[in-house]
């Protein structure tokens, strides 16, 4: 289980792995902040790039920021970084 920080923008115009943004993976998504639209988008995106099911994702904390902390359980912090970096 791998449990790790990332900092999402909302409303960029494609969703993409930026790179890193400090000890966090900065990831740009098309989806706006609100109603927890940029949250789902974020889990949705995950899990199609680590190729995995969304239900593996949870949102741990950052429901209303741009920092948020996320629990994969299916992969280890060292796959996932290797994955999306």
């Amino acid at each position: 289980m791998a449990t790790l920080r990332f900092h999402v923008v909302p409303n960029a115009k494609e969703n993409e792995v930026v790179g890193r943004h400090g000890v966090a993976i900065k990831v740009k998504l098309r989806a706006p902040a609100v109603e927890g639209k940029a949250n789902a988008a974020l889990r949705s995106f995950l899990a199609e790039e680590l190729n995995i099911s969304e239900s593996r994702i949870t949102l741990a904390s950052g429901q209303k920021s741009r920092e948020k902390l996320i629990r994969i359980d299916a992969l280890s912090e060292e796959d996932v970084r290797r994955r999306l970096l």
